[in-house]
């Protein structure tokens, strides 16, 4: 299958070169070589939110069929061949657009499509997520396949994720197009550390690395429910042009347990390591989005959090003070 690490560069090219398809039926009949008369669906998509249930989606999407009323991967049809190769989609305002897509291409009858999309954003997000994929063939159970997280190699930290969206619905090929309402299955986090006067920050900082913890270590491909929320997702902070702050773009992460653990590894030139660590008030939830604000007090005081605005997100915060780290 196409592998999500290219979904960003899939959709910056056929964005950049193409123009929208309107001519996405298509009908396979008997003297075309085919098994079975294969048809191709329409196909548009919007992404679910409390603030906009209809917003129409731009970014890349993946559509596995499944056997009807089940989890068991039918597969799709590639050049009249039927393969392990999900639909593979750009979309810009919900709906498919260029002519490179993988499209659906299935014998007339009901199945259970599962969709999952990565939505494009002009807000800045973490240039460098990772995922493990699962493992397709046809006839797999979908339910017992997962997209994990990727090893931070050689530490025992995991990579930032993909901003996922999710929907199962079962459609009738031959009367029905593909009509998806995606869910967000990620939350968002962003860190930001500055002087207490907002001035330049100490020259004794060399870096700062992010750690959260409690994060569930993959999602079901099927039912998109996270599991095994023990480890642990560290990214980097990055200098502002001024030097009055270190900040991340925007980080997605799987769904947190209760309380999860964050941690600030600073490590100062002369190469010594100051860390600060408490526990959350809230979980990261499917669909929230948190900021976290640390204010140095020389080297170091205080932190509070608030919030930041990506469309379509759920809102949270809550205050954090950090004593004085020695």
């Amino acid at each position: 299958m196409k592998k999500i690490l290219l979904l960003s560069a899939f959709v910056a090219a056929l964005f950049a070169s193409c123009s929208k398809d309107d001519s996405t039926l298509f009908v396979c009949g008997d003297g075309d070589g085919c098994a079975d008369e294969l048809v191709s669906p329409l196909l548009r998509a919007t992404v679910n939110s409390p603030e906009n249930p209809q917003s129409p989606m731009t970014g890349v999407l993946e559509v596995y069929p499944c056997q009807d009323k089940s989890s068991i991967y039918y597969g799709n049809y590639v050049n009249n061949n039927r393969t392990s190769f999900p639909g593979l989609y750009a979309l810009k305002d919900g709906e498919i657009f260029g002519d490179d897509n993988r499209v659906i291409s299935l014998p007339v009858g009901t199945y259970n499509m599962v969709y999952w999309g990565t939505p494009k954003y002009e807000d800045p997000i973490y240039t460098a997520p990772a995922i493990t994929e699962p493992q397709l063939s046809v006839g797999t159970d979908l339910s017992q396949q997962y997209f994990g997280l990727r090893r931070n190699l050689p530490d025992t930290t995991y990579c930032p994720v993909f901003d996922l969206v999710y929907a199962v619905k079962p459609v009738n090929v031959g009367t029905e197009d593909l009509n998806a309402a995606m869910k967000r299955q990620v939350a968002g986090l962003k860190v930001i550390v500055k002087d207490k006067n907002n001035g330049v920050l100490s020259s004794s900082i060399s870096s700062i690395e992010a750690h959260i913890g409690g994060i569930a270590e993959k999602l079901n491909v099927f039912t998109a429910e996270p599991s095994n929320q023990t480890k642990t997702v560290a990214f980097p902070l990055v200098f502002s042009a001024d030097g009055t702050q270190l900040s991340n773009a925007t980080v997605m992460v799987f769904p947190s347990a209760n309380a999860p653990l964050f941690q600030l590894f600073i490590t100062l030139k002369d190469g010594t390591v100051k860390k600060f660590g408490q526990a959350l008030k809230s979980p990261l939830k499917a669909n929230t989005k948190l900021t976290l604000t640390l204010t140095l007090n020389g080297i170091f005081t205080e932190e509070n959090e608030g919030n930041f605005t990506i469309d379509n997100w759920q809102e949270e915060s809550e205050t954090i003070d950090i004593p004085e780290l020695s």
